[in-house]
Parts: C-alpha cells; sequence; structure tokens
C-alpha cells in the first residue's frame, strides 16, 4: 500500500497540548490532545508524546509517513528552536524543545510561535491564501499576533518580532502576568473581555445573567451568547473590546500597511460582534492614506483544531523553502 506523506503539528498549550497528521492539502487525518503538565518533568511529557504519535498513526486510517514536525508554542523561537521565558511553562526559562523532539522521534522539528504558527496555516490553507502581506491576531487567552511581509513571516533580529499583545493602551492600567501593566493584551483578548464584563457589571444597574456567573465559569462564548440575545452588558463589552483593539490596529496599519488583518482564536468565533466594532473604530483612528484599504477578516480554517494545522504548515513550508 502506497503511504501518504503527512506533517505532525504540535501545539503546545499552558493547559493542553494538541497534535494532528496533515497532509499537503491541510486534512487532518487524526488528532489529539494531552495535558501540557509542565509542573512534572520534561521527560514525561517527551514520552507522552511519543506514545501519543503512535495512536495518532494507528488512527489515520492508512499508511502514513511523517517527515518532519512543526510545533507552535507560547514564545517560541524560530531562530532557536527554543521557548523562552514562558510565564505559563513550568520546564525552565529556556527548554530547547525543537532538540528534544528531534531526539525523541527522529524527526526534523521546527518551532515558532504560537501566533506565527496561525500566520502559516492562514496562508497556506486558510483565508490569506494569495495574500503576500497581512497580520494574524490570536484572540484566545492572550494576544498573539503573526505579521507576514512580501510572503516571509517577520521574525526580527531575535526571532521575537510581532508582539502587538504587548504594546501599551493605557499607561499604568491592567496588570499582566508578565509583569507589565496596560497593554493591549489585557484589554482585546478572551481575558481580557471578561475582565471588562466585570468592570461593567460593578459599574452599570443593568439585568444581566452574566451576573450569575464567577470570574472562573465565564468564557468567551457566554458573552457572545448574551450580546446575541440583546443582553447590554455584553454588547457594551464588545463594543469597548472593538474600541481598543481597532485603535490598536490602526497603529500596525500605519506601520505595515497590510492587505488584510485576521483575527484568529477563541474570540475571534464571536464574528461580527468583534470584528464590527473593531473595523469601525480602526478606520476612525487611521490616517486617511490607509483609510478602506484594509480589511478585517476572521480566520475561514475548519476543524476543532486550527493551532494544529498551523503548526503542520511550518513544516510543509519548511520543506518547500528547502527546494
Amino acid at each position: 500500500m502506497t503511504s501518504q506523506e503527512v506533517a505532525l503539528g504540535i501545539d503546545i498549550g499552558g493547559t493542553n497540548t494538541k497534535l494532528g497528521l496533515v497532509n499537503s492539502v491541510g486534512n487532518c487525518l487524526s488528532e489529539s490532545s494531552i495535558p501540557t503538565d509542565s509542573h512534572k518533568p520534561i521527560e514525561d511529557f517527551l514520552d507522552r508524546i511519543a506514545t501519543e504519535v503512535e495512536k495518532l498513526k494507528a488512527t489515520a486510517g492508512l499508511d502514513v509517513d511523517i517527515f518532519a514536525v512543526g510545533m507552535g508554542a507560547p514564545n517560541g523561537n524560530y531562530y532557536t528552536g527554543t521557548i523562552e521565558k514562558a510565564p505559563n511553562l513550568g520546564w525552565g526559562e529556556i527548554v530547547p524543545m525543537a532538540k528534544l523532539i528531534e531526539g525523541k522521534l527522529g524527526l526534523k522539528t521546527t518551532l515558532t510561535n504560537d501566533a506565527n504558527a496561525a500566520a502559516i496555516g492562514e496562508m497556506m490553507y486558510g483565508v490569506a491564501q494569495g495574500m503576500k502581506n497581512f497580520v494574524v491576531i490570536t484572540l484566545g487567552t492572550g494576544l498573539g499576533s503573526g505579521i507576514v511581509v512580501n510572503g516571509d513571516l517577520v521574525y526580527g533580529h531575535d526571532g521575537f518580532a510581532g508582539e502587538v499583545g504587548h504594546t501599551t493602551v493605557f499607561w499604568g492600567g491592567r496588570d499582566l502576568p508578565t509583569g507589565r501593566k496596560g497593554s493591549l493584551e489585557a484589554y482585546a483578548s478572551a481575558t481580557g473581555i471578561r475582565r471588562t464584563v466585570f468592570e461593567l457589571l460593578s459599574k452599570r444597574l443593568h439585568p444581566s445573567p452574566l451576573r450569575k456567573m464567577s470570574f472562573e465559569e465565564l468564557e468567551a462564548h457566554h458573552i457572545s451568547e448574551a450580546a446575541l440575545n440583546g443582553d447590554p452588558i455584553a454588547l457594551e463589552a464588545f463594543e469597548y473590546t472593538g474600541k481598543i483593539l481597532g485603535m490598536k490596529l490602526s497603529d500596525v496599519v500605519a506601520i505595515l500597511s497590510p492587505e488584510a488583518i485576521i483575527l484568529f482564536g477563541g474570540l475571534a468565533k464571536a464574528g461580527d460582534l468583534i470584528t464590527k466594532p473593531t473595523k469601525k473604530y480602526m478606520e476612525e483612528y487611521n490616517l486617511n492614506i490607509f483609510q478602506n484599504k484594509v480589511k478585517v477578516l476572521v480566520s475561514n480554517l475548519k476543524g476543532s483544531n486550527t493551532a494544529v494545522l498551523g503548526a503542520s504548515a511550518l513544516a510543509w513550508k519548511e520543506r518547500d523553502k528547502a527546494k
């Protein structure tokens, strides 16, 4: 039987690590998730990855040949293959993850941060196909960004270019785990909109189903559901979040003049609730030479594991570059 060539995509998160086998056209043949458990020795994590890969191969439904590994991880450095000073991972300040995975699986491994992996996924399989200049903004627990200029990701001199989420919105504003205060991530992310909701609940007297939920219980999809049902607190939270995100994206437009800005991640699933205010305020703040030139789009990558799709795309792109 002829084998099908696939890339192994691995997305390392603070809570869970997702894996999948993806072919050249972006079909995920099998996928799974394991707890990251970064409080345990990293050798344990590597063993679990190896075990999970064997399970993926067995459930793919056909003979597969894994040619390489692409990985997305917080604070992942493309140049060095290391994860550096990731606040939600407990394996140490600098972890040579690409080298460790190569040693465990015997496969060439390329690593970048999760937002860069998302950008490559969009370029190869998603809404950015055919685009040469665009920015992906990942709206998850935090806010990441991947910048593509002339068809190539921008890494900077040290591998860490493109941290839009850590630009300042309000001097001395909301705290972040990084120790910074007032950064965009604290306002325009799934965590940020939750914080906004609780601030609004303390200021407004409107009845709202969100009043019945604790901060730990509240998730972005609850806010979206409430907004779709006309809840004034949820609607104001989206308006405020879009205003801040749009304001900062106008800075991105002034610096990069991209064809599009693509929203990716959990909060982006709110669709028009987040894109409409973001686009409105971005245009309001844009310099006139940039107005109505830059699209604000939502990722169209399908399936439950879009992060894995992006990570695997990194492996496919590296092979194309080597040709």
